[in-house]
């Protein structure tokens, strides 16, 4: 992983102690040790943060077995996700599971911008979000708070869950706000209008191009690459560069990934699972044809 050994504490709103944060003391925390390590700090958001380049890869096919083996691949991350795939709270857990050991940083993506299903999301263990079809700041800003909690945000409190391994990492609540990496996708014609206001929201920490919405927003299904979808794109490179924030992307081309990675992409997916799986399976047939 593209990681430094210490990285930077993120910058991001103020990490006042939470309401209940206090009786938390209450329950006695287990050092962290190599047999048991702290999920803080938020490795993943440090490099977004720090424009590192880190690369990922889908995984939609819903099982901790296929989730197991592409963790093992060595990808900086992996997108969980919750949108397009057969997935929800119960099957992810399995899957986190599956990834205690890998050097791969797990992402989620919701169905939708949904304060209570993120919730659910952030007490399963998930610390990094990209939330799907942000058209708006009013939108982007919605997303922050639902991951923060009060005052910073609107995040309901649960003592001991398994985001905070059942009440004992340390000093959870006073550190868990400046943890929580947002990534918000921009995917139709009034997100990219409202590009620069997205972009400028504290607490979002990169934003997300997905070219294929893009491509059917603008008359161009199936073709990401027409020249005005490339144009849109770009708009949106633009308005990121200003603000300072991180851009990724997914594409399983990897012409079109080296070419975004060189507009100045840092987080971008090369991949999805079932891709590998269907060109591995199709290649392996047509070897053996007769």
């Amino acid at each position: 992983m593209t990681t430094a050994s210490t990285p930077p504490t993120p910058s991001s709103p103020s990490s006042a102690s939470a309401p209940g944060a206090a009786a938390a003391s209450t329950i006695a925390p287990v050092a962290a040790t190599p047999a048991f390590p702290s999920p803080l700090p938020n490795r993943f958001r440090a490099d977004v943060l720090a424009h590192k380049r880190v690369i990922g890869c889908w995984c939609s096919l819903g099982s901790p077995i296929t989730t197991e083996i592409v963790g093992m691949a060595g990808f900086d991350w992996l997108l969980l996700d919750g949108e397009h795939a057969p997935n929800d709270v119960l099957s992810f857990v399995p899957q986190l599971m599956a990834l205690k050991d890998s050097a791969s940083a797990p992402v989620v993506r919701p169905p939708w911008n949904d304060p209570v299903l993120m919730k659910r999301l952030l007490d399963i263990g998930f610390y990094n979000f990209l939330i799907p079809y942000v058209e708006s700041a009013e939108q982007a800003h919605q997303a922050v708070l639902s991951t923060r909690y009060p005052p910073q945000g609107t995040r309901g409190v649960s003592m001991a869950q398994r985001s905070n391994r059942y009440g004992t990492v340390p000093d959870y609540f006073r550190q868990i706000n400046d943890n929580i990496c947002v990534l918000v996708q921009i995917e139709s014609r009034p997100g990219v209008d409202a590009a620069e206001a997205i972009c400028a929201v504290d607490g979002v920490d990169g934003v997300f191009i997905g070219p294929s919405d893009l491509a059917a927003a603008y008359g161009h299904l199936g073709n990401p690459n027409h020249p005005d979808v490339q144009a849109q794109i770009q708009r949106i490179f633009e308005a990121a560069r200003k603000a300072g924030k991180a851009v990724g992307t997914l594409t399983p081309v990897e012409a079109d990934a080296r070419r975004y990675l060189d507009m100045g992409a840092t987080f971008v997916a090369v991949g999805l699972d079932h891709n590998l799986l269907r060109g591995a399976s199709q290649a392996l047939r047509e070897r053996f044809a007769a």
